[in-house]
C-alpha cells in the first residue's frame, strides 16, 4: 500500500506542482484497519482550484488508481474545504480525526466543522444504505456467493455510520471494526452476531461456504434498523 501511495503522490505533484495544496490518507488505511479486497485506500486531495483543466489532468492518474481497485481520490479546492463542512460533516469528522498527511499542508486539523445537519446526514446515509442493500439483495437472494459478498462489502460502511451514530449519542467511537461493533452493542442494544460473522468472513476466520447468507441477511438488516431508530429518536 505504501508503494501505491508514494506513486500516487509522485504523479499528483508532477501534474499539479504548486497547485497541489495537500494529499491526505484517511479511512481504514490510515488507522491500520485495512482489509485487502474488502477495503479501499481513501485519499483526499486539496488543490488551489478545481476546474475542467485540473479534472482533465487528473484523468490518467485516477484511471491508474482505480485500476488497483481503489476509488478515485476526492478532489476539493481550498475554498470548498472551508465552506462545505456543514454539507459533509461525516466525511470531515472522519478525515479530521484519523488521517495521515502524505504531502503538503495539514488543512484539516484546525478546521471548524459545522454540525448543524450532522444528525440528519447520519440518518439519511443509514436509511439510504439500507434501501440500497435491500435493492441489491433482491436481485441476488438465490445466489449464495453474491449475497454473502454483498453483505461483506457493506460492513465497512455500516461500521462507519455506527461510529457516527455513537458520536451523536456522546460516545467517542473507536476505529477498529470489532471495537465499533462492541460499542454499538453496548449503546444501542443490538445483536452483534451478524456483524461479527461477516467480519469473520472478511478476515478469513471462517470459510464462506460455512455461512448461510439468507438468514444472515435478514438478521443483519434487523440489527442495522436498531441503529437507524436510535438516530431517528435523537432531538431534531
Amino acid at each position: 500500500m505504501q508503494r501505491v501511495l508514494d506513486e500516487l503522490v509522485k504523479r499528483l505533484t508532477k501534474t499539479y506542482d504548486d497547485r497541489l495544496v495537500s494529499v491526505i490518507l484517511y479511512g481504514s488505511a490510515a488507522v491500520g484497519d485495512h482489509e485487502g479486497r474488502f477495503s479501499d485506500i481513501n485519499v483526499f486531495c486539496v488543490l488551489r482550484d478545481v476546474t475542467p483543466r485540473e479534472l482533465s489532468e487528473a484523468e490518467p492518474i485516477f484511471r491508474w488508481f482505480r485500476s488497483l481497485d481503489n476509488p478515485a481520490p476526492l478532489l476539493m479546492s481550498e475554498e470548498e474545504v472551508r465552506t462545505s463542512t456543514d454539507c459533509f460533516p461525516i466525511e470531515f469528522h472522519d478525515i479530521q480525526e484519523q488521517n495521515r498527511i502524505l504531502y503538503g499542508r495539514d488543512v484539516v486539523s484546525d478546521l471548524e466543522i459545522d454540525d448543524s445537519f450532522y444528525r440528519a446526514q447520519v440518518e439519511y446515509q443509514l436509511r439510504a444504505k439500507v434501501l440500497r442493500l435491500r435493492q441489491k439483495g433482491a436481485g441476488v437472494m438465490t445466489d449464495r456467493e453474491l449475497l454473502l459478498r454483498l453483505l461483506a462489502d457493506s460492513l465497512s460502511t455500516f461500521c462507519v455510520l455506527s461510529r457516527h451514530a455513537l458520536r451523536l449519542h456522546g460516545v467517542k467511537g473507536r476505529w477498529q471494526k470489532r471495537e465499533v461493533i462492541e460499542q454499538a452493542r453496548e449503546t444501542f442494544g443490538f445483536d452483534a452476531a451478524p456483524f461479527l460473522t461477516l467480519l469473520d468472513v472478511r478476515e478469513e476466520r471462517i470459510k464462506p461456504e460455512a455461512v448461510d447468507p439468507g438468514p444472515l441477511y435478514g438478521k443483519y438488516l434487523k440489527e442495522i434498523q436498531v441503529v437507524v431508530d436510535a438516530v431517528d429518536r435523537l432531538e431534531k
